[in-house]
């Protein structure tokens, strides 16, 4: 199969061999494609290793040829956001979870859609936590495991002033007033699933999106299998080294 002006983002990049690399990227309309890139390394090919980075909007050509495509051409379509601290963090997240989650070849053409808006709203500086919470609700729901934020799993509208844990597989279900302090503290508010479930522009309050974190953190770990991510450890790590809970609240 041959790949002709594909666009797509770059979520991963390796070197391999002496002079080549193996990419991750995000297709139009083929959706997760692994490539390699023949070639690259040398002194009159910096303008295509520099298109061939994470983050960077690309259109590209291929051949198919197994699992792997072999690159032809590629040149960047737009210029990458630059992005620093816990934004260059939240960049590494959402690749990640999509090299984890999305399956390669599997047209899940809304996927790009999702990638792109999140990655302006990286660029434009948008509410970090935020913009990743609304990240976590498409990807999961463009890949068939979403639920309706806005009402419990067996029905019952979410009552804001509640707490909700998020079930894998059934949604939201209602926190028990007797639970115990840590219980609520990994608790979703239900003014939190109602504003996601809103796409709300303004985000709820900070302790709302740490519970509202933590909830989302459940669902998403059920789906990786068990085996967390490296951005999770990362994220942790500097947390203890610097801002301490409140970068772990933020960024993923």
């Amino acid at each position: 199969m041959r790949y002709v002006a594909q666009p797509a983002y770059v979520l991963h990049v390796r070197p391999w061999r002496e002079t080549s690399l193996l990419l991750e990227v995000l297709s139009a309309d083929y959706g997760r494609l692994g490539l390699v890139a023949r070639g690259v390394q040398g002194p009159k090919r910096h303008v295509l290793r520099a298109a061939l980075q994470p983050l960077q909007h690309i259109r590209f050509e291929a051949m198919q040829r197994g699992e792997l495509a072999l690159l032809t051409q590629a040149e960047a379509i737009d210029v990458a956001p630059q992005l620093l601290d816990d934004a260059m963090l939240a960049g590494f997240y959402i690749n990640e979870l999509l090299l984890r989650l999305a399956p390669r070849q599997d047209p899940h053409t809304e996927l790009y859609a999702i990638y792109g808006q999140t990655r302006e709203r990286l660029r434009a500086r948008a509410p970090l936590a935020w913009t990743l919470r609304r990240f976590e609700r498409d990807l999961l729901e463009a890949l068939g495991f979403g639920f309706d934020l806005g009402h419990e799993g067996d029905g019952a509208p979410i009552d804001p002033a509640a707490r909700y844990h998020l079930d894998p597989e059934h949604g939201p279900r209602r926190l028990l007033s007797e639970r115990s302090a840590d219980d609520r503290a990994r608790a979703a508010t239900g003014r939190a699933l109602l504003a996601l479930a809103a796409d709300a522009e303004a985000p709820p309050q900070a302790e709302e999106l740490a519970g509202l974190r933590r909830a989302m953190r459940r669902v998403i770990a059920h789906h990786l299998g068990g085996r967390g991510l490296k951005s999770w450890e990362l994220v942790g790590e500097l947390g203890r080294l610097t801002a301490g809970p409140q970068r772990d609240d933020s960024v993923s």
